[in-house]
């Protein structure tokens, strides 16, 4: 159920910026170890995050809203998938390149639609549908990372690391999703933005506290250097609390597996960040796996007219 416009925006924006930060947060892993590199986007968004529910409180005054009593299972939740998730899209691009490994990590629009619905009983228009279909195609010919496949080819592409770690990463990443929405509806109040800059201040705690303490007892030179590359690590930070509260409006305002769905628009922006900013080069197969996850993003939001 779509109880605000506001959705599709925040999605569109949530797109843009994570492709940004995981472009930035590429980066950074290569100097850090794969824990290392998931905490800084918890560790460096916390501030960002608290400035964003306070800025909000600030031009929006309202009483604080009521949590209900599974707020915190459900941020616990869908901050440890998150970690989880992000751990393995780092995995994946050690396997092949960074728009590959995005690209299979968001087999998690059909996997959001079907845990969604097994879970929380949300349901999607065919035509909905039909852009899901659609759009796992693109980012399945975008896996092939512009090298011609037949069929049995692309099976067998299927056994390799980059493809088994990807499509888990988005496994988790659905499962994040749904964890982050059941939490904004543990926030009373009726305000969706408020609730979702609640959900992201919480999460990011809980997850530093995570994976920092993992990270504290099992790699503790790591630790060190997560605090001495600030610089870079603050921009994955920033880049992450601004993606998080769109991506979290997102989930409280729409449907999961709709919010999923158009989201894929990320391809869009992580190509563009492969190409321009890390020098990667984008072959035919891949422009054509680029327009067929926007057909899919355009039929998924004429199927929610």
């Amino acid at each position: 159920m779509i109880t605000s416009p506001i959705w599709l925006p925040a999605t569109l924006m949530a797109g843009a910026t994570q492709a940004w930060r995981t472009a930035v947060q590429r980066r950074v892993g290569k100097t850090l170890s794969i824990n290392a590199a998931g905490l800084v986007r918890y560790l460096y968004g916390i501030p960002f995050a608290l400035i964003l529910l306070g800025g909000y409180q600030l031009l929006f005054p309202a009483p604080f809203p009521v949590l209900g009593r599974l707020f915190l299972p459900f941020c616990l939740a869908g901050g440890l998938a998150q970690i989880i998730a992000t751990n393995l899209l780092i995995m994946a691009f050690g396997h092949r390149n960074f728009v590959v490994g995005t690209a299979y990590s968001k087999t998690e629009a059909v996997q959001g639609a079907i845990l969604s619905f097994l879970l929380m009983g949300e349901r999607l228009s065919t035509l909905t549908c039909a852009g899901i279909g659609c759009g796992v195609a693109g980012v399945m010919l975008l896996s092939t990372g512009g090298k011609r496949m037949g069929p049995m080819d692309f099976l067998r592409a299927l056994g390799q690391p980059a493809a088994i770690t990807g499509i888990a990463s988005g496994f988790f990443f659905a499962l994040t999703a749904i964890g982050i929405r059941r939490a904004t509806q543990e926030v009373g109040g009726g305000d969706p933005i408020h609730a979702a800059l609640i959900v992201l201040s919480v999460t990011v705690l809980l997850q530093t506290l995570l994976q920092g303490g993992y990270l504290a007892l099992r790699e503790p030179g790591e630790m060190r250097k997560v605090f001495t590359s600030w610089r870079v690590s603050g921009q994955v930070g920033f880049l992450s609390a601004m993606g998080s509260a769109c991506w979290f409006t997102g989930f409280a305002t729409a449907p999961v597996a709709l919010v999923r769905i158009v989201g894929q628009i990320e391809v869009a922006f992580t190509m563009a960040f492969g190409h321009f900013y890390l020098g990667e080069r984008m072959a035919r197969s891949e422009a054509m796996g680029l327009m067929l996850v926007a057909c899919g993003v355009v039929l998924a939001l004429l199927g929610a007219l």
